[in-house]
């Protein structure tokens, strides 16, 4: 038994080691990318802080205050240093640490982006793989209908037309806003659940459109037609054998998918008012905050890697042949 957890521990073990390795020059490469590209921004965040008056004298405190009067690699390095401590730097608009504009944030997208790639599960998955088991059938058609219209249906579309049904003429679901699941989760889910859709809709056209090319080439296979000549229930041939290895490309493109949900939620949350990344980013953007812009990022494009390290491990779990 040791032997066998020894065989089965030992290849993870290596393979965690050479993602985490990869990991550490593509966070660096990132954080050079994102500073490097926040000083292409317009404007100056000196100007902007200083207001109306603009003050010669309070310009050239507030710049050597933020270090803008530095050259730009010796900003990048302060920043850094700073970064590998926690800290992301202060808010050039409110004075607020950035991480803890980043800790009261990044909750409420991590909700509705966790709430969307579930119910993209929920509806692409069992779509995608009744329309490979009924093939050329109604279900088939009525399924690639859907994978049709939730690509084409645009988030800002949507989402108008949801709180036009569900909130003013049902009065169902509050139009916008935001609570906490901490204060009340009934009000929260309420809160969240039609941008969630929202979002959820196209990735579970997508995935139903992948889990369906999976399933097609799976059920064709020779280990599925050898399970069903063994006389194994379709059912069982489909849950058991057909639909494991299906499922595990999919794997994969859901946790991409919901890491770019976090990035690409800005629209949504406009729309439906609600306080997370998305509204942060465009803020800082547009006031020049830099501080905020690059922490963001560099958070949003962590998680991001994280998620793909999580989905090759999954990957490997789900398919032990990979393990080697």
């Amino acid at each position: 038994m040791l032997r066998r957890a020894w065989d089965t521990g030992a290849p993870m073990l290596n393979f965690l080691a050479r993602r985490i390795a990869q990991i550490i020059p593509t966070l660096f490469f990132v954080s050079v990318l994102i500073f490097s590209l926040q000083q292409l921004l317009p404007g100056d965040p000196a100007l902007v802080m200083a207001g109306e008056e603009r003050d010669p004298a309070v310009i050239e405190q507030i710049r050597h205050q933020y270090r803008l009067d530095q050259p730009i690699p010796v900003q990048y390095v302060y920043w850094v240093k700073g970064v590998f401590v926690g800290d992301f730097g202060e808010s050039l608009r409110n004075k607020m640490p950035v991480r803890e504009l980043i800790a009261q944030k990044l909750p409420v997208t991590l909700q509705l982006a966790s709430m969307a790639i579930l119910i993209a599960f929920l509806i692409g998955i069992p779509a995608g793989i009744v329309s490979a088991v009924k093939k050329g059938t109604a279900w088939d058609y009525c399924a690639n209908l859907f994978a049709l219209w939730g690509i084409s249906t645009p988030n800002f579309w949507l989402g108008i037309m949801l709180i036009f049904l569900f909130s003013i003429e049902l009065g169902w679901l509050p139009a916008s806003g935001y609570v906490p699941l901490s204060e009340n989760w009934r009000a929260s889910l309420s809160a969240t659940i039609m941008p969630a859709f929202v979002l959820g809709n196209a990735i579970a056209a997508i995935l139903m459109r992948h889990t369906r090319s999976a399933m097609l080439q799976v059920l064709e296979s020779d280990y599925v037609r050898t399970a069903r000549a063994k006389g194994l229930s379709e059912r069982a041939v489909i849950l058991k054998h057909a639909m494991r290895n299906a499922l595990t490309p999919v794997i994969t493109l859901g946790a991409l998918e919901l890491g770019t949900l976090l990035s690409g939620a800005v629209l949504t949350e406009q729309i439906f008012s609600i306080p997370g990344f998305g509204k942060l980013i465009v803020d800082a953007v547009f006031n020049r905050d830099y501080a905020v812009v690059q922490g963001v990022v560099l958070v949003t494009a962590t998680i991001y890697i994280v998620l793909n390290l999580v989905a090759d491990i999954a990957y490997i779990l789900v398919n032990p042949r990979l393990r080697g």
